[in-house]
């Protein structure tokens, strides 16, 4: 089913849930005006169309917000064929696309955690809690890099949301962590990256990071 639509998506272009959504609409060719709105700029318009007051947010053109990057990515996939990137068909194939895009998550979940405390005043941060989600970090590195192996794709024989998830959380932990030396670590999920770089729209989401 073609989608006519133009959507609307709210987000900044160093957050990797936004990347994730924009690699998805990117991916799948969807019609879309990215608007960089940051929740916390004044005049933003993010907590007007999500209670939450967090990006992503995707406005369709009847003004319906969907927001939640999960949500957002499987309801997109659902608007075209071209390509599938969340199986439908098969029920292990979907959880394992959907896992990992929850591991991927879950990186970027603890990388924000990292950057959080971590911007705070010295004597206000918390050791144990960076501790914490930097080891949780390097065990769902260590996790992704064996499960992906030396496979071109993260689920099957051809892209999924899992390879999208995944790369944008590779994507802000060079952000945010570049003393995190992940690729000499893991050099198969670093040759992985490399290939998922070439992308034109990882290229596209790329382009605006700063």
């Amino acid at each position: 089913m073609e989608s006519s639509m133009t959507m609307k998506l709210l987000g900044t272009d160093t957050s990797p849930y936004v990347r994730k959504v924009r690699l998805v609409l990117l991916e799948k060719n969807l019609p879309h005006d990215y608007l960089v709105d940051a929740p916390r700029d004044p005049g933003s318009q993010v907590a007007r169309v999500n209670p939450l007051g967090r990006i992503p947010a995707l406005i369709l053109d009847d003004a319906t917000c969907v927001f939640d990057s999960p949500v957002i990515a499987e309801y997109a996939d659902t608007l075209n064929d071209t390509p599938i990137l969340i199986p439908r068909d098969d029920a292990l194939a979907r959880m394992r696309v959907k896992r990992w895009e929850a591991l991927a998550d879950g990186i970027m979940d603890s990388a924000v955690v990292v950057r959080t405390e971590r911007i705070r005043a010295a004597e206000k941060q918390e050791p144990g809690n960076i501790e914490r989600h930097n080891e949780a970090i390097s065990r769902a590195l260590a996790y992704v890099a064996e499960l992906l192996g030396a496979g071109d794709f993260c689920e099957g024989a051809a892209l999924t949301l899992a390879d999208l998830a995944l790369a944008s959380a590779l994507v802000y932990l060079d952000l945010r962590q570049p003393e995190r030396d992940w690729r000499a670590a893991h050099p198969t999920l670093a040759s992985w990256f490399a290939r998922m770089a070439e992308r034109d729209s990882m290229k596209v989401s790329l382009a605006g990071q700063s």
